[in-house]
């Protein structure tokens, strides 16, 4: 595995979940983190976690549903460190209405928003200081709905999960030839805060069953320390223990959470 020393890294998302687990053993590996998210008490959690432990940290504020706002907090961080060399699009969101039949525009729309507008916006901004060095890698965090649409994921989730996934394909078509690897990753069900956005969110025995953050995170980590010679272009990763979803899809297919 390839050392991770000196690379600069900015994690979306980085305060909960996913994303403060990849930050986490990022700088565990030796990249510099940048962690970035809404909200900054999360986030200064992260990177309170990441220097108490002997990493290098520092954390961002930025609505990731705003293009202007991405630009300049792109620019920024080009500006301050010359270049991204591992992007983590990880922020995301579902919707409260699951079902196809009644979910608004709105909530469509901000769903579309977190979980493609902002990573393309992002990475586009990101993408020249990484072809004018030839390297870097881009981490798309998807789901298994992108892969397996379900009425318990979503109409808009799945769809943005998949789009997303088609996003990475095209990317990485581009960025191969210019040493840039294009990594996409889908989870299963993970114990994280976005559960709760569920019309049934998962109690406390049925959580114990998921994944948790650190296992996504192991496989990222895994994709991004490999020789620049090697490339994971898809990972798609689940819980050993199947569950009877039976009763999730019955509560998303409500107009309103339970």
């Amino acid at each position: 595995m390839s050392s991770l020393k000196g690379q600069t890294a900015f994690v979306t998302g980085g305060g909960t979940g996913i994303g403060r687990s990849i930050a986490i053993d990022l700088a565990a590996a030796g990249a510099k983190v940048i962690v970035c998210g809404r909200r900054a008490g999360p986030l200064e959690e992260s990177v309170q976690t990441i220097t108490a432990a002997g990493g290098a940290a520092s954390a961002v504020t930025c609505d990731l549903t705003d293009p202007d706002a991405i630009e300049k907090c792109a620019q920024a961080l080009l500006a301050e460190h010359g270049m991204i060399d591992i992007l983590i699009n990880n922020a995301g969101f579902s919707s409260k209405i699951r079902s196809a039949r009644y979910i608004g525009a709105q909530e469509w729309r901000d769903v579309m928003d977190v979980n493609t507008m902002g990573p393309v916006v992002l990475t586009k901004a990101l993408l020249p200081a990484m072809i004018e060095q030839g390297r870097g890698d881009v981490v798309m965090i998807s789901s298994m709905a992108g892969l397996n649409p379900s009425i318990m994921a979503g109409a808009a989730y799945s769809a943005a999960k998949a789009a997303a996934r088609s996003y990475m394909s095209v990317l990485a078509q581009e960025m191969r030839p210019h040493g840039i690897r294009c990594i996409t990753v889908f989870p299963g069900e993970v114990d994280t805060p976005i559960l709760d956005n569920r019309a049934l969110p998962p109690d406390a025995a049925t959580r114990a069953r998921m994944m948790l953050p650190e296992d996504i995170s192991a496989a990222v980590m895994m994709a991004v320390s490999l020789p620049r010679r090697a490339w994971v272009s898809e990972l798609a990763i689940a819980a050993t223990d199947p569950r009877d979803m039976s009763e999730d899809v019955a509560a998303a297919k409500t107009k309103q959470s339970i």
